[in-house]
């Protein structure tokens, strides 16, 4: 008679420590603990019989290891492991086969090493087990595990497609749970706290719900490349069943201003509980949930910021900008049907790292993906995995939507005037190649500097070489010769040496309510008499570029003398600018002048955003476990108005679930105070996350570093 089992024990607490997977709340659950495992890495089970013991000579035992609907071991979606106890496996060299070791055998019960290869799909996997006798014409007796188990990508394996060779940098890259999102324009970019919260119970439940909407196929779920691509997918809603819709008009009353989250968890929750797309979410909203659910799965990920980031709308590799004979800015691209290009102050990615076996040797280790819904590929709102040595080099025949990054980082920035003597109607007035891409940014590893910006680092020379170098502009080319589009924008004269030269000064930091002013100077280095026509103004704007409301405009002519310099100057008042403000207070300055002897036109523009007050977070320096500690909030309305529907939002990863405080109307200049409770569940170094919004005022924020100490 075949065995009977009685049980299966999968050991989730003990097996988390060597799997790297003890963070997660779901193995800790104290009714249902759940197994998180890691493939390409031994497990211990233990089975436990009901009727007699384990007879290895006429007992045949299998493990059916089953994942999606269709488990099939060709598919890689079905592991079989038949139990020898008269001889051990080892891992071979190539890591391709199931396998289990038996440990122990006693009259009940029967212990395990079980090894799961290293290119299984992830996700949630059932257990069944088989037993019969051996040549017997029986039907199995089979046994349904009641918990299903997870496997995550590995990335301590060497066999794993997203091993990371510096096993350091996976504390940051995997286990770090809190971090930052650089944000605002150049010049005023801070570094905005995040909490990823991987290791939330919802994280892995609520990506899970995202890779049975995604339609990516169970057997290709173990592909990093197909997996990083989906998620880039999965994560905007625009063409699917997605977790974040987007919104950048400041209109968010349906749902959660992106500026007041403080995390991933509680979005993740929200979808995981309404299994529909979550209101609103922006780029460094989607790029934090992009983070969460990567390290969740087991992929190194980090959060990228380019400041000055191009949108380039028709694949020249350009951003254009078009201005009529009276040197006013064209509200449309004449020569794109498809939409405008646009330039972002800033715009936020992923990086995630991987090797590459579908592209030449070489271009493996960080790729980027971008979740922010901007231009479809192959079908879907959907960007990368990019090499970013395919970006640095200009490889735009490489998957993945490698030109559009290219364009995002360093294409150049070209105005165009109305010209009825050129073919295309427009003649080349300006070329700036040092604008777009000023800086790439991402958090140093193992640093964290609340409220400050000691934790940044550049990575600007990882996407290209240095601006203006050879290398950079061959790069460039070189992406140019295989993108029809651009060849024709390239091919085009740049314009004639000038006798005039401008500079728009940029701005120091402003904060809000002072006033500033737009300066532009002006050299005559030619012999003769020049006549200028100029115009100098200010306008509020979204951070994507798009114009909210003009601020003031002045227009004048006059004559310049020989060799002479000249300074430009608009003051520009906060009585101005306050009530045009729209979220995160961002502002852009334009500056346009002709020549009448010579026609050389030229024109800029630069971003600047005012600033605003940080929460200032009251706490001492060291707390204790799990006991009571209030810690207080508090800033300064800086707005001559009342602030209406206030509310803090708090988190902070083991220390408090994101908190919603509702706070009264506040009074112009009035302080903004509010106390709240925290118990620590976890000792070591934590940090604290908190945002406020209004009405009137979004994207004021604060955060947190302290020790909590087990007494």
């Amino acid at each position: 008679m075949a065995l009977d089992i009685e049980s299966v024990y999968l050991y989730p607490k003990e097996n988390s420590t060597i799997h790297k997977t003890d963070k997660y709340e779901l193995v800790h659950d104290e009714e249902n603990p759940v197994a998180i495992f890691r493939r390409g890495l031994q497990f211990t089970i233990a089975v436990r019989f009901a009727n007699r013991g384990f007879d290895k000579n006429k007992d045949l035992v299998r493990l059916l290891f089953d994942y999606g609907p269709y488990p099939n071991p060709i598919k890689g979606t079905r592991g079989v492991v038949v139990i020898d106890a008269t001889k051990k496996r080892r891992i071979d060299d190539e890591q391709k086969l199931w396998f289990a070791n038996v440990v122990n055998s006693d009259s009940e019960t029967i212990s395990l090493q079980v090894f799961a290869p290293p290119t299984i799909p992830v996700g949630l996997w059932n257990l069944q087990i088989e037993t019969s006798i051996l040549n017997s014409t029986e039907e199995p007796k089979i046994y349904n595990n009641e918990n299903s188990l997870y496997f995550l990508f590995n990335p301590w394996n060497c066999h794993d497609l997203v091993y990371m060779p510096d096993e350091r940098m996976l504390d940051e890259y995997i286990l770090t749970d809190v971090g930052k999102v650089w944000v605002g324009p150049y010049g005023t970019t801070k570094g905005r706290e995040w909490v990823f919260g991987q290791f939330d119970a919802c994280v892995l439940q609520a990506t899970m719900l995202m890779f049975e909407k995604s339609g990516l196929s169970h057997a290709s779920r173990g592909d990093p490349i197909k997996v990083t691509r989906m998620i880039s997918k999965m994560v905007n809603s625009n063409d699917d069943d997605g977790i974040l819709t987007g919104r950048w008009d400041g209109n968010y009353e349906d749902g959660t201003a992106p500026s007041a989250w403080t995390g991933s968890v509680p979005i993740l929750q929200e979808y995981l509980d309404t299994e529909t797309a979550v209101n609103y979410g922006q780029c460094w909203v989607f790029s934090g949930v992009v983070t969460a659910i990567c390290r969740a799965l087991g992929i190194a990920s980090r959060v990228v910021s380019n400041l000055v980031s191009a949108h380039d709308a028709n694949a020249t590799l350009t951003v254009d900008k078009y201005f009529n004979e009276n040197n006013e800015e064209l509200t449309y691209d004449p020569n794109n049907a498809m939409g405008e290009d646009s330039i972002w102050n800033y715009h936020v990615w992923n990086d995630v790292y991987m090797a590459r076996p579908d592209l030449p040797p070489g271009y493996g280790g960080w790729q980027a993906i971008d979740a922010t819904p901007q231009e479809t590929s192959e079908g879907f709102y959907q960007c990368g995995p990019s090499s970013l040595e395919a970006i640095r080099k200009g490889n735009v025949g490489f998957n993945y939507d490698i030109p559009f990054m290219i364009a995002s980082v360093n294409a150049d920035l070209m105005r165009w005037k109305e010209d009825k003597t050129c073919e295309m109607g427009y003649s080349k007035i300006y070329c700036n190649k040092y604008h777009i891409g000023r800086f790439i940014l991402t958090k140093a590893p193992f640093m964290f500097d609340p409220n400050g910006d000691r934790d940044r680092l550049d990575i600007t020379s990882q996407y290209k070489a240095k601006e203006g170098t050879e290398a950079e502009r061959l790069s460039l080319l070189n992406a140019v010769r295989g993108t029809e589009a651009a060849k024709r924008f390239y091919a085009l004269p740049e314009p004639e040496l000038e006798d005039m030269e401008f500079d728009l000064q940029e701005l120091d930091k402003i904060k809000i309510g002072e006033n500033f002013n737009v300066i532009v100077k002006i050299k005559n280095k030619s012999d003769k008499e020049r006549h200028i026509k100029c115009a100098l103004s200010a306008a509020s704007v979204y951070y994507t570029g798009v114009r909210a409301q003009r601020i003031i405009k002045q227009e004048g002519q006059f004559v310049m003398k020989p060799n002479s310099s000249e300074e430009l100057k608009l003051n520009v008042t906060a009585d101005d600018y306050l009530e045009k403000l729209v979220e995160y207070c961002n502002m852009k300055i334009y500056a346009i002048a002709t020549v009448t002897e010579t026609r050389q036109t030229w024109a800029d523009e630069d971003d600047f955003q005012v600033l605003k007050p940080h929460i200032q977070i009251k706490i001492p320096p060291e707390i204790p476990l799990k006991k009571t500690t209030t810690i207080t909030l508090r800033f300064v309305n800086p707005l001559k108005k009342v602030l209406t529907n206030c509310k803090f939002n708090i988190s902070g990863s083991s220390l408090i679930r994101n908190q919603v405080v509702p706070y009264p109307d506040v009074k112009p200049g009035a302080v903004v105070k509010t106390d709240v409770d925290i118990v620590p569940k976890l000792d070591g170094e934590q940090k604290l996350i908190a945002t406020f919004t209004s009405k009137q005022l979004l994207d004021i924020v604060g955060s947190a570093k302290f020790e909590v100490i087990d007494e």
